[in-house]
């Protein structure tokens, strides 16, 4: 039977599409006007594979630290499934774009990690086999985005590095629709997904499912 928590980050993917479209739909659209014209939807399955590859290890990493302290520490446990419950309340907000809220932490990962990564995008261009824009996806996995890092909260409350990164792999999974669409041309998912009307419903999914973690979490705390 498939972990409830994958389940569950796969709906975040897939409900937080409209912010990956808007995030990634122009890589995702550059990378078919860089590449073989002939085999677009395979560089585009090959550029996401690699960027699931990223969130996975991403993953494991924070799985693998967090699971170590979890425990060694009770207290330690209960502020990861409060941080899980609080981050899915605000990546509601940040689809449904009420306010900055995740935007400092965007711009922490772009400090920190991004601005270094992307100095090897000249290893990889121009994207001329599929290995290459694997390794494309696999380099942007780690462009900074809320989103994700809402996401490794949950990876975070994993017992195993390798629970953690199959919570990113389900994520990823959920992302893939949206993404393989906009790699392929198609504007009317983006239209959808980013509409106002659309982006406060799934926005709200998110945020009332922040707030059963949360109330999981205090009646740990109670009990």
């Amino acid at each position: 039977m498939i972990d409830p928590l994958f389940v569950s980050a796969f709906i975040m993917g897939l409900i937080g599409s409209g912010h990956c479209i808007a995030m990634c739909g122009g890589i995702a659209s550059s990378l078919q006007l860089a590449t073989d014209k002939t085999r677009p939807l395979q560089y585009s399955i090959a550029y996401n594979i690699g960027r699931a590859a990223s969130y996975m290890l991403a993953g494991a990493l924070v799985a693998g630290i967090s699971s170590h302290f979890a425990t060694q520490s009770h207290w330690f446990a209960l502020t990861l499934a409060f941080l899980s419950g609080l981050f899915m309340i605000l990546v509601g907000l940040y689809i449904m774009r009420l306010g900055v809220t995740l935007q400092w932490l965007e711009s922490f990962g772009k400090t920190l990690i991004w601005q270094h990564l992307v100095k090897l995008n000249r290893f990889i261009m121009p994207i001329n086999s599929l290995p290459k824009a694997m390794a494309y996806g696999a380099l942007w996995g780690w462009l900074p985005c809320g989103l994700v890092y809402s996401a490794l909260t949950w990876a975070m409350t994993s017992n195993t590095a390798l629970d953690g990164a199959l919570v990113m792999l389900f994520f990823a999974l959920g992302t893939f629709p949206a993404m393989l669409s906009i790699g392929m041309g198609a504007q009317v998912l983006h239209k959808v997904l980013n509409h106002p009307w659309a982006r406060i419903a799934l926005g709200s999914v998110l945020i009332w499912y922040g707030i059963y973690l949360l109330i999981i979490a205090t009646d740990k705390l109670l009990h």
